[in-house]
């Protein structure tokens, strides 16, 4: 079978319904990652980890303590399946429908991927070789970890402020542009690296 070429695309998951069905550290991380994007999660799965018992105390995840029924996906926005159950996950991807799914380390079952993601405050880089070998994204991952320290994302929250004021402020079209060409000039990606 022929691999796909995936199409890369960023979600706005902001309040948006998104279920995870299984409650263990595969489980965990897929959680956390959907929190961080502001997505409104729902675990479905008998027992959760230590961090999910928590994060559930804090009302930031909904848990409903039962194995996976078709109902649960009702009004969700995004599904992944994260469960060691092989047939499970098969069944949570057929009725997944149009759905968007990822059934975790089975990219056949799957309408979309996860990338290996860096994220330095609003700079996301996502890697992805497909699902061919997620080991050398890993590698990537790890390097541009190195090429772009956190001092790109505060680079990037303080011209976010300043791109909004210039935005508000100058009226001319020709003069707005040049101010917020500005704000990026030639060699910047070294000095934001040597901050």
């Amino acid at each position: 079978m022929k691999t796909p070429i995936y199409y890369p695309i960023f979600l706005d998951l902001r309040g948006k319904k998104s279920v995870v069905i299984g409650g263990g550290k595969v489980a965990e991380r897929k959680v956390l990652g959907l929190l961080e994007a502001g997505a409104s999660v729902v675990v479905v799965s008998p027992e959760l980890t230590k961090r999910l018992k928590r994060e559930k105390e804090k009302g930031r995840i909904t848990h409903i303590p039962s194995r996976y029924k078709r109902q649960y996906l009702k009004g969700a926005s995004l599904i992944i399946a994260a469960t060691d159950c092989t047939e499970e996950n098969k069944k949570i991807s057929l009725d997944a429908g149009t759905i968007p799914v990822n059934v975790v380390d089975t990219p056949e079952l799957c309408s979309f991927i996860v990338p290996s993601i860096v994220r330095r405050g609003p700079l996301t880089i996502a890697i992805s070789t497909s699902g061919s070998s997620p080991a050398l994204a890993k590698e990537i991952r790890l390097e541009l970890e190195r090429l772009y320290p956190e001092s790109f994302g505060r680079f990037l929250k303080d011209t976010m402020a300043k791109r909004k004021k210039i935005i508000k402020e100058i009226k001319d079209k020709k003069q707005r542009e040049r101010a917020l060409k500005a704000l990026v000039p030639k060699g910047i990606i070294s000095s934001i690296r040597g901050r």
